[in-house]
């Protein structure tokens, strides 16, 4: 109710001042597309204008185009280092032939270097969100040039001058209950009844530039996951990459939109994606997390919540997050439990949107 209050005192002060502020947000990686979506529906509410720039990466596009939101591409990027170096070249430029047409007043992006640099070129505000500790490269050529970045209050590093923390997650932009009421139809596309036990696993590609040197669980391990785990509930894999044909005869099959849904109603969120991980907590659902890196968020989810659980990626850290699945599935009460946890997490966290929105017009005027 208080966000409505405050959009509605924006838009009349809006209407008194004339001024209409121009955002442009920065979309680089499909989750980005979920961060910013709730934002940009409030501020246009407001009346101000925003456009999107993506990066043809997996489903991003798609699912701008589900949310009704208009963009402009700039390029599907590149795996090798020298790629990434010549496409780095490519996106500030696109931006900036962009910037030249609609003249935005802020940059708004997670965390990736080219809307800092262009806004810096151009003289503007770059307002940068992260929570990626481990992404070194994209902070060497991200925060020199930005204005402000902004990270959830358990990140490990401190940022300088610059950075400013916030008690919060960023899967709290559109998993908080301000915006997102899970869908019951999905166990019916699952083919589930209403109490059946399922487990989402997640495999991911390791190819994203902070992932170098990882390699994730071991095929014969993802095998034995499995395994084990279909003994007790039943098994949907989402997956990067292709997956060998006994494994293959798991992945989920649903409307991509609606994983969210599928997670909120799974008895458990097991894998290697410590977004989905965190998505998983913050909908009182629990999840295992393997990643010699680690994340601050998901750290701070179990040690707060006990909502997450965290292994590394070696062999024995692998055994041990199968065991945790298990020894997690075998109690049939823990629903109520974790659902639980979830309401004490969301009573400590504020709405990471309205944050976002709160922050973006404190430059409404410069």
């Amino acid at each position: 109710m208080a966000a409505h209050l405050y959009c509605s005192n924006k838009f009349l002060h809006k209407q008194l001042t004339d001024a209409t502020m121009k955002v442009l947000v920065d979309i680089n990686h499909p989750a980005h597309v979920h961060y910013f979506r709730n934002f940009a529906r409030i501020m246009h509410r407001e009346g101000h204008d925003i456009a999107f720039v993506a990066r043809d990466k997996e489903m991003a596009h798609r699912l701008l185009s589900l949310y009704g939101i208009a963009y402009q591409g700039r390029g599907r990027g590149k795996s090798s280092k020298v790629g990434k170096f010549l496409y780095l070249l490519y996106a500030d430029l696109r931006l900036l032939q962009i910037s030249q047409q609609f003249k935005p007043d802020v940059y708004l992006n997670f965390l990736h270097p080219y809307p800092s640099q262009v806004a810096r070129l151009l003289g503007k505000t770059s307002l940068v969100f992260s929570d990626t500790e481990h992404a070194s490269l994209h902070h060497i050529l991200t925060v020199p040039f930005a204005t402000k970045v902004y990270t959830p209050s358990c990140y490990r590093l401190d940022l300088g001058p610059k950075h400013v923390r916030f008690n919060g997650y960023m899967e709290l932009a559109y998993l908080h209950p301000n915006y997102f009421t899970p869908n019951p139809d999905i166990l019916l596309r699952l083919g589930l009844s209403q109490h059946e036990p399922y487990v989402i696993v997640r495999f991911v590609s390791w190819a994203a530039a902070h992932d170098y040197g990882h390699t994730g669980m071991t095929l014969a391990n993802k095998r034995r996951a499995v395994e084990l785990m279909a003994r007790y509930a039943r098994v949907f894999i989402t997956s990067e990459g292709e997956l060998p044909d006994d494994l293959e005869a798991y992945r989920i099959k649903i409307p991509f939109d609606m994983m969210h849904d599928a997670i909120y109603y799974s008895s458990l969120l097991f894998g290697e994606s410590a977004t989905m991980a965190s998505e998983a907590a913050v909908l009182g659902t629990p999840s295992i997390f393997m990643d010699n890196d680690g994340r601050g968020y998901t750290d701070d989810e179990e040690h707060k919540y006990g909502l997450v659980f965290n292994f590394k990626e070696t062999d024995q850290g692998q055994q041990n997050a199968i065991a945790q699945a298990i020894e997690i599935l075998q109690d049939r009460s823990n629903s109520k439990k974790f659902k639980e946890k979830r309401e004490v997490l969301l009573a400590d966290c504020i709405d990471t949107t309205q944050f976002m929105v709160d922050q973006v017009m404190q430059y409404e005027n410069t």
